[in-house]
């Protein structure tokens, strides 16, 4: 219903035939109740959303120990207990009215926030969607008080023991709104949301220790010794963690500090991306793209990287008092911020691949009895704008300016893979084919890709082999990865792995598929867990299709592998034996097809048309 919120005037927007059904009451004031579970529908949208507001509110109390307890995913339970400033008894019960806050008084305040919470909805909002109990000391208090609160009903405060700090516990989220639990993802979906904010949280504050119990299981644990590396292992593991490059940059009143990954760690989507603007955590698609810019021509198409990056300025020149979830900021001058990100991304990579002098090793005069394409050159080239280095001056025939390639090419020959005679190898990553119809260019990892994925695929039905290891191999996963795992060890079965937990954060691997002997198990397993959201694919098939093209990503022959005559010959008669032999499982292309008309025209032996 157009207006529900009570903010146009009651006026409908839409003409009467559009609502056939008469919708029309008197004007009113909205019970308390019902306008409490709409306000606190903007700031408690899921379990995660609670943890955010009480850690934050921890936090701001300055708590150096935040301990954080979730049973049932957060529906069931969450409690957070910290050992911060608490709350005074008398302003206990003031506590959890809305737009209570100890953080501002003023409106000039609002242009000069400081604190992580400031709007003074959190814990009446808590309260209005759930059973809520609040019990606190501060340190001048010999005893605590307890209060409790059921979907926005108050009752009274009871003196009881309890160590100085606040303890927050939240039981039953969303009971008295069962329509908002059907918008809930699933129990490991809630739980991998919960590991991933407390860790950024424990990311931006690392002087602080967090302990977070999932299930009565450690999840996350720190030591609170400022090292945000440690941080970065529990958050990608240390297989990750390791390579990160750190970011320092400083620039009239802007910060910039963090990690991001180096060009050879990448992932195919954003969600690995992570901004704090004074230690609160942002969304932001400015600062994203400026990181992208840093990164700029040395990520392939549809890479990303990872990155933690900690931004610091004056309070006056942001603006958080944007969205009531606070995760959304304006700058004052969005361009200078824009300009700090980028340079400090770009330093940071040029730092790690210093640009090569142009020595003599690079430099080649006509008459040298050694072309510069015989020589090395250093691969950090590549990690600049600029062009590489010119050698030489073109001879007379290559003066001559040459017909422009085509870069629209002709679609490959209808009907099935022709029979192709492997000619040779490119830069160990594409092989070169000569069919009756022209010239193929196929990579060689995109290929192998397609034909471990159909190998797969017919195999599927009556069972995948497994092949038992030797010895097993110990794989360490962060806490996300490791409920992924937890909650898939069937599935993996059935595809041929034996996998087994061999402690928190660990598992064995006993067997993998057959078709990966050879193959690195562990790189494997973390294959398994690398971009994937299990509520994206909820059919059981699918959800198969695309673990098994994870796998065969991973364990498909990799571009810089020299392959024998062969090897070349099998891999192509493979290929020419797949059902869809042109692309690789994610889409990408195996072959480019350059046609002899193409290169007839090419060499100007038959007239452009």
């Amino acid at each position: 219903m157009p207006g529900f919120r009570g903010k146009s005037g009651g006026i409908s927007l839409f003409p009467a035939l559009v609502f056939p059904y008469n919708t029309r009451m008197p004007i009113h004031i909205l019970p308390p109740e019902v306008a409490s579970q709409i306000a606190a529908g903007e700031v408690v949208e899921r379990p995660a959303s609670v943890v955010k507001e009480l850690v934050e509110n921890a936090l701001d109390a300055g708590a150096r120990y935040i301990q954080i307890a979730i049973e049932g995913a957060g529906q069931r339970m969450i409690e957070i207990a910290d050992d911060g400033s608490g709350i005074p008894a008398i302003e206990l019960p003031l506590a959890i009215e809305r737009h209570a806050t100890s953080k501002l008084s003023r409106s000039e305040d609002l242009f000069s926030i400081r604190t992580l919470g400031f709007r003074g909805e959190a814990l009446a909002s808590i309260g209005s969607v759930s059973r809520m109990t609040l019990t606190s000391r501060p340190p001048d208090s010999e005893i605590g008080m307890r209060l409790r609160v059921e979907a926005g009903q108050v009752f009274p405060t009871q003196p009881v023991g309890a160590p100085v700090g606040t303890v927050v516990r939240v039981e039953d989220l969303f009971y008295n709104l069962p329509a908002r639990l059907k918008f809930l993802k699933s129990d490991t979906t809630e739980r991998r949301l919960i590991d991933n904010l407390v860790t950024r949280y424990a990311l931006a504050y690392p002087m602080a220790r967090f302990h977070l119990l999932q299930e009565g299981r450690p999840a996350l644990q720190t030591s609170g010794g400022g090292d945000r590396r440690e941080i970065l292992v529990a958050l990608y593991g240390a297989e990750v963690a390791r390579p990160m490059l750190e970011v320092l940059y400083e620039e009239q009143g802007l910060s910039v500090s963090g990690f991001i990954s180096p060009v050879s760690v990448t992932r195919a989507h954003r969600r690995d991306i992570f901004f704090f603007i004074n230690g609160r955590p942002v969304q932001d698609s400015a600062l994203s793209a400026a990181l992208l810019k840093g990164y700029h021509s040395l990520l392939m198409v549809g890479r990303y990287p990872m990155a933690v990056l900690f931004v610091q300025m004056s309070p006056e020149s942001v603006d958080v008092n944007v969205h009531p979830t606070k995760a959304e900021v304006r700058f004052r001058e969005p361009d200078r911020i824009f300009s700090g990100v980028q340079n400090a991304v770009r330093r940071a990579l040029l730092a790690h691949s210093p640009v090569p002098g142009l020595g003599d090793a690079l430099r080649w005069t006509p008459g040298s009895s050694q072309s510069p394409f015989q020589r090395p050159i250093d691969p950090a080239w590549d990690m600049l704008d600029e062009p590489r280095p010119s050698f030489g001056q073109p001879g007379p025939a290559e003066s001559a300016p040459a017909a422009p390639l085509q870069t629209t090419q002709p679609a490959l020959p209808s009907g099935r893979m022709p029979l192709l005679r492997p000619i040779g190898q490119i830069a160990n990553a594409y092989l070169v084919a000569e069919g009756p119809d022209g010239l193929y260019l196929i990579d060689q990892h995109a290929a192998h890709e397609r034909v471990l994925f159909e190998r797969f695929m017919a195999l599927r039905q009556a069972g995948i082999p497994s092949q038992v290891l030797l010895q097993p191999v110990t794989v360490e996963l962060p806490a996300g990865s490791t409920r992924l795992i937890l909650d898939q060890l069937e599935l993996l079965g059935q595809l041929g792995f034996q996998v087994e937990s061999f402690g928190p954060g660990a598992f064995l691997v006993r067997a993998i598929p057959t078709l990966l002997a050879g193959s690195d198990p562990s790189a494997a397993l973390r294959a398994l867990v690398e971009n994937f959201e299990e509520d994206e694919t909820p059919l059981q098939a699918e959800q198969e299709a695309r673990i098994i093209a994870r796998v065969c990503k991973r364990a498909a022959v990799k571009a810089g592998k020299s392959l024998s005559p062969e090897e070349q010959r099998a891999l192509l008669l493979e290929l020419e034996s797949c059902k869809s032999p042109r692309t690789c499982p994610h889409g990408r292309p195996t072959m480019i097809h350059l046609s002899v008309d193409l290169l007839e025209r090419q060499f100007g032996r038959k007239g452009a048309r």
